[in-house]
């Protein structure tokens, strides 16, 4: 069984609210799930202390038995100071339009 630490959408429609659980990676995203570690909330204020709320004891309980946080978990997590930020990926092709993209390195012809 492989444990996630991720995010649960929960709230009503144009409402998002998000609870992060503990949960076997095969379950659904909103389905069943372990344990309740936290909450993100994003429409509330950046500054917001209530935006994102994290049970540190309990994260670090279920990492230390080999949880893998989320992409995003994993960047709340390092916010907190329960893990070390992970890196930030570059991707510099993102700002160049797809049709771009492949024109700067190729001097030959696309197959048409």
């Amino acid at each position: 069984m492989s444990v996630k630490i991720r995010m649960s959408r929960g709230g009503a429609k144009k409402r998002p609210f998000y609870r992060i659980v503990v949960t076997d990676s095969r379950n659904p995203r909103d389905g069943r799930f372990l344990e309740k570690v936290g909450s993100y909330n994003p429409m509330l204020a950046k500054d917001n202390p209530d935006r994102v709320k994290l049970v540190p004891d309990r994260i670090t309980h279920w990492l230390s038995v080999g949880a893998k946080p989320s992409d995003r978990v994993a960047r709340f997590l390092g916010e907190a100071g329960i893990i070390p930020m992970p890196a930030r990926r570059n991707n510099p092709q993102k700002a160049i339009p797809k049709k771009d993209r492949g024109k700067e390195g190729e001097d030959a012809p696309a197959a048409e």
